[in-house]
């Protein structure tokens, strides 16, 4: 493969590609040869960050449950080994545990590769990469595809991993998650902190099933009605992703049936979680970025919330009205809001969450990791104990204001240039809007206008693609309709912009 060619895996700090053929017109370009460079490369990168030679770096490598796992897993470890590091087969993983590796005492890695695409379907593959200081950044991974295109792909197939070492990464990991909880709860594991409580989980056949066999259950929670927990790559019940609509009606259908405390839902590699409430309510997006910060408000009094900044002004009253919080409403980008989150922590400010509303959630104080299944032990810890005074969980975001209509609308550019184009859009719109009255709160990305009591409206660029995203949100009946219209009115007469789908 090119250097071009490697170059075009790239998506943003993430490499991510088609690896196996079975959808019409999408072809492989992750292939055998790609993975060998890669996993060469990645140790020349971590050896010269670290000052270590090759031979003293120990790296470990897992996947989530795709298919097309087990191959790439085999060829970067070849590309690994080739180029002289020692290697670890983590095997079945998730991406949070794969850093964790890192930091664990049984383990301790200098570095660690992750295989996964997240909730992309099966054909979809891809590969994280983390060090001691979390996961890599955009210009580390173009280092990486660069590096890589120097490696002799035959070279490295020929090394002999027979000898690799297998570590169960999944049980140490899950042994970590259960003494967080029991820890949280002042039990210990022989008590069973989580008797009496009803929680169920959908795996949507990634590799999150762990999280029942080998956490719930042992402290004592009934998981009756836990589904598809069984790992399989062509995800045959639903999408694992909780923004998925069928894979959130899935959840909340298991947890109404079932008659839970508590439902889980996560994402394939388990980064990301949502749930849903006794009653059937879903909480994402705006409630489970709510639900977090209530959950920590307690001790962190006066403390800063980042979020992406798609978030509504609801949640911002929630957080700064109700809880006392700050927010922040930052950039989207699960790293743009965690390295917002650390350079704010750096420089005193106190900021022990950043999320997106994808629930991407990262914690000060698990490492600035986004990691699913330690924010579902925090929700399980606050679930425990609201249970022992009595209360539901729910009564965490019982102030914050319903969702009553929303829209979003996507505006695509024809052309070239189309980041200088949309630039332009954007301070046309911001100016028309200024000469209008209308109020433009401090703003990290795009252009957001509030309109109090009826709701608010931000136009954006897309991060990657030809399209401007407008997300609009009406506070009450009716009101949706109206902010469509000054949308219209605003966004009038642009040549190349597409605004057939306002009307």
């Amino acid at each position: 493969m090119t250097k071009e060619e490697l170059l075009k895996l790239q998506n943003g700090s993430d490499i991510r590609g088609v690896a196996i053929e079975g959808v019409e017109g999408e072809h492989v370009n992750i292939t055998e040869e790609a993975c060998l460079k890669i996993g060469g490369a990645f140790v020349k990168w971590l050896s010269k960050k670290t000052g270590k030679a090759a031979a003293d770096l120990k790296i470990g490598i897992g996947r989530d449950s795709r298919i097309t796992g087990p191959f790439m897993e085999n060829a970067i470890a070849k590309g690994l080994k080739a180029n002289g590091a020692k290697v670890v087969k983590c095997g079945l993983a998730t991406t949070p545990s794969m850093f964790m590796s890192i930091v664990f005492e049984d383990t301790k890695f200098d570095g660690s590769v992750m295989i996964t695409a997240s909730h992309l379907p099966f054909n979809r593959n891809g590969i994280k990469f983390f060090d001691k200081d979390g996961g890599l950044e955009h210009e580390d991974i173009t280092e990486i595809l660069e590096g890589a295109a120097e490696q002799n792909a035959e070279e490295n197939k020929k090394a002999d991993i027979s000898d690799c070492e297998i570590y169960n990464l999944l049980k140490t990991y899950s042994a970590h998650l259960r003494k967080a909880i029991c820890t949280g709860l002042g039990k210990t594991e022989a008590e069973k902190p989580l008797s009496g409580l009803k929680i169920v989980v959908d795996s949507g056949n990634g590799a999150s099933g762990f999280f029942v066999s080998d956490i719930l259950q042992p402290l004592g929670a009934d998981t009756t009605g836990s589904q598809f927990l069984e790992p399989d790559g062509t995800f045959p019940n639903h999408i694992p992703n909780p923004e998925n609509k069928q894979a959130m009606k899935a959840i909340q259908d298991a947890t109404v049936n079932n008659k839970a405390d508590l439902g889980l839902i996560f994402d394939t590699d388990v980064d990301r979680m949502s749930a849903v409430l006794s009653n059937g309510n879903e909480v994402n997006r705006d409630a489970i970025i709510a639900m977090i910060a209530a959950i920590l408000a307690p001790s962190h009094k006066g403390a800063t919330i980042v979020t992406d900044s798609v978030t509504s002004d609801r949640l911002t009253y929630f957080l700064e009205d109700v809880l006392g919080l700050k927010h922040l409403c930052y950039m989207r980008g699960y790293k743009n809001v965690i390295n917002k989150q650390k350079e704010l922590n750096e420089a005193g400010t106190d900021c022990p969450l950043a999320m997106e509303t994808s629930g991407h959630g990262a914690l000060k104080e698990n490492y600035f990791l986004d990691d699913g299944a330690y924010l579902a032990v925090k929700m399980i810890i606050a679930l425990a104990k609201a249970a022992k005074e009595g209360k539901k969980l729910e009564s965490l975001i019982e102030k914050l204001p319903p969702l009553v209509e929303e829209g979003e609308f996507r505006f695509k550019i024809s052309g070239e240039n189309f980041k200088e184009y949309g630039k332009s859009v954007l301070e046309t719109f911001k100016r028309r809007a200024e000469e209008k009255g209308y109020v433009l709160p401090d703003n990290h990305e795009g252009v957001r206008l509030s309109f109090k009591n009826e709701g608010w409206i931000l136009l954006r660029m897309s991060l990657h693609d030809p399209v401007m995203p407008m997300n609009i949100e009406g506070a009450k009946k009716g009101d949706l309709a109206k902010l469509v219209k000054i949308v219209q009115d605003l966004m009038s007469g642009f040549d190349r912009l597409d605004t057939s789908c306002l009307k």
